[in-house]
């Protein structure tokens, strides 16, 4: 398992299984995690993962429901506030539906669980409640430990490195319900074109998108691609008419309090312009994913709109209430 040579997507999902099920020990895992760190990973070794996991997830099914997830990532060192979790409930806002899969921070000191659990969200595999999330609430959260036993093995190993691992590749891949839908940010231009052809061969509905200057998500501080069937799309902030901004703009803080108190700002419309621009950049082109007959100017005035008028909040606010 330790050595450099490639693995065939059947050896992949052989060893992800035996991690799944407990079969390594710490040490073994952190040998393994490195490896990836020392070479890049092969289509058939994340396909081969992401094959294991889905076959040992704990399975939730919402009917056919059009949904969306939208996920970074991570483990790309910018330390941002909560983009992707924002964004969820800002499309939420709209009138539409968002299952979103996420976990604590690995190498960020906030991830989705981490904000949630701020506020006061108690994590559920119970599907009548999850169900009840999403129909009244729009957003569905799943807690990947919960339903990933693989993603549940390595935590505390991915918690002591403190790097990327490729773990932070898997995480969007392997969303339990397996919406059709998906905004995924990812923090180099080579993962976004792995994804994309995964997403391709899969038959997802997927949005890749990655800031030049190394972020997981649309951060408007740099030219961004877009990627998706239709090809690849480079633009400039200025382009699209939003104004640049600067990293320091988007930190998330020090600690889960301050990233917390940013993603409230944002929903309640007293954020800075950087930091709701991304946002709304962000949740404009999730709007795109599941309605690509909109313009990217309508898309955005819808994400606009789900702020200032309140709705953004009240879906959040119905969220915790379900949740809590």
């Amino acid at each position: 398992m330790f050595e450099y040579q490639n693995l065939s997507r059947d050896e992949a999902r052989d060893v992800m299984l035996n991690i799944a099920d407990g079969r390594y020990n710490d040490s073994q895992l952190s040998a393994f995690m490195t490896v990836f760190l020392m070479r890049s990973i092969t289509t058939d070794e994340l396909t081969g993962f992401r094959d294991a996991i889905l076959e040992r997830r704990l399975p939730l099914d919402f009917g056919d429901m059009k949904a969306i997830d939208i996920v970074g990532t991570g483990g790309d060192g910018k330390n941002t506030f909560n983009i992707s979790t924002a964004s969820c409930f800002v499309v939420a806002g709209t009138g539409r539906k968002v299952v979103k899969h996420g976990n604590y921070g690995a190498s960020s000191i906030s991830g989705a669980s981490n904000v949630l659990e701020q506020h006061g969200v108690k994590f559920s595999r119970d599907t009548d409640l999850l169900a009840k999330s999403l129909e009244e609430s729009g957003v569905a959260y799943l807690h990947a430990p919960f339903f990933s036993p693989a993603l549940k093995s390595v935590a505390p190993v991915r918690k002591s490195l403190a790097v990327r691992t490729f773990f932070n590749m898997l995480g969007p891949l392997v969303n339990p319900v397996m919406p059709r839908y998906q905004l995924l940010g990812v923090y180099n231009l080579k993962l976004l074109r792995l994804y994309n052809y995964i997403a391709q061969n899969e038959g997802i509905n997927c949005t890749i998108v990655h800031s030049l200057d190394g972020y997981d998500e649309i951060s408007l501080t740099s030219p961004f691609v877009v990627a998706s069937a239709d090809g690849e799309q480079l633009f400039t902030p200025e382009q699209l008419s939003w104004k640049r901004a600067s990293q320091d703009q988007l930190s998330g803080g020090e600690t889960v309090e301050e990233a917390s108190t940013i993603f409230d700002n944002i929903l309640s419309d007293s954020a800075t312009r950087a930091q709701k621009d991304c946002v709304v950049a962000n949740s404009a082109f999730a709007i795109l994913t599941l309605d690509p007959s909109l313009s990217l100017p309508e898309a955005r005035r819808q994400a606009e709109d789900s702020i200032s008028s309140g709705h953004a909040l009240a879906a959040f606010k119905r969220f915790c209430e379900i949740n809590s």
